[in-house]
């Protein structure tokens, strides 16, 4: 139980209560998902046992319909949340990355709030290892993600726009029940995919160049992220050595994980490939992102990263070649740390 974990927090940083306020972690600590927009959205549990949902009235009833089984305290427009809680803390833990000024404030005065400490990287290591449950979602969520991919190649022919794709995929996919994607679906067109976050535009499909497609879709609130690129007859020879240097860059990367091994050392294996091959200068980002409620989100896999990997986590892997006025290539796919491996959970073919 979350709340359990919550209360081994608070005693080991001898605190009163925690304070959440990010809708995210909202969510995956009560249930309840709701973007407050400028209202207030918060979570508190106290260190005797006690736990509170805070949303704008207008979203009470909807919270009722979750498993939480706390206090659900609603609040107009012309109210001050803050009052309809008789609580005092002296030590209160919350999340720095989100907490704005101005709420500090508040909660410090109506609270007071004597002490504060960061909590960022419990909630972080907490959602850091996912459930079996949560697991089940990410595998339908890149099936989607497949399903999306197979959409946009059916639809390539010459002349079409990279913006009219982009719009049939996200259309047609809506017949599947995604009303959502993880993030703005990119499809781009031979030398403008050398543009690791090109914008899809009016520009038209050709014969003989590859065509990047990096999209994900949100399944139950949780995300995936699946790039593809994909030949449309026969690019030149440049290009397809390009294409084989990040595959075997993305598959050695894969290949190497499983619990144990330092993500530094995954980042490492597929840069060292692409330097070998000389286009060390063209691979300008990480390797990948941890992947889940966020489309980003941790772990960081870059050769900074020195953390050990741990059964349960999911990130991608995403190793990328983008040469100006040639081709960009990047390949990634959606991974889980297994027992003694991974498992991969995108699937759509990379030959």
């Amino acid at each position: 139980m979350q709340s359990e974990r919550l209360l081994d927090t608070l005693a080991h940083f001898e605190a009163d209560a925690i304070w959440v306020t990010h809708p995210t972690n909202v969510y995956y600590l009560t249930g309840f998902h709701s973007d407050p927009h400028e209202r207030l959205l918060a979570y508190l549990i106290t260190k005797s046992g006690k736990e509170f949902l805070i949303c704008p009235q207008l979203d009470v009833e909807e919270a009722k319909k979750t498993s939480f089984t706390g206090n659900i305290i609603g609040y107009l427009d012309t109210e001050s949340p803050y009052h309809k809680i008789n609580e005092t803390f002296s030590h209160l833990l919350i999340e720095e990355a989100h907490l704005t000024v101005k709420r500090y404030h508040e909660i410090k005065q109506a609270f007071d709030v004597q002490q504060f400490s960061n909590i960022d990287d419990t909630l972080k290591s907490f959602r850091n290892i996912k459930t079996e449950n949560e697991l089940d979602i990410l595998r339908k969520a890149a099936e989607y993600a497949d399903q999306c991919i197979d959409i946009g190649v059916r639809f390539l022919k010459e002349g079409v726009s990279e913006r009219e794709v982009v719009n049939h995929i996200e259309h047609t996919i809506k017949d599947f029940g995604i009303n959502e994607m993880s993030f703005d679906t990119m499809v781009l067109f031979g030398d403008h995919a050398a543009a690791p976050h090109g914008v899809p535009g009016d520009r038209k499909l050709s014969k003989n160049e590859y065509v990047l497609f990096d999209l994900g879709v949100v399944y139950q609130h949780y995300c995936s992220d699946i790039t593809r690129t994909v030949p449309f007859g026969e690019p030149d020879q440049k290009a397809k050595d390009i294409y084989n240097i990040v595959l075997k860059a993305e598959q050695e990367a894969i290949a190497l994980v499983k619990p144990g091994i330092t993500i530094k050392e995954l980042d490492d294996k597929a840069r060292g490939i692409i330097e070998a091959s000389g286009y060390g200068d063209y691979f300008p980002h990480r390797l990948g992102h941890g992947l889940g409620l966020d489309v980003h989100e941790f772990p960081d896999i870059s050769h900074s990263n020195t953390q050990q990997l741990e059964e349960g986590m999911v990130f991608t892997i995403e190793p990328g070649i983008y040469v100006p006025d040639v081709a960009g290539v990047r390949i990634e796919d959606d991974i889980c740390v297994t027992k003694d491996g991974c498992e991969v959970l995108t699937h759509y073919p990379k030959s």
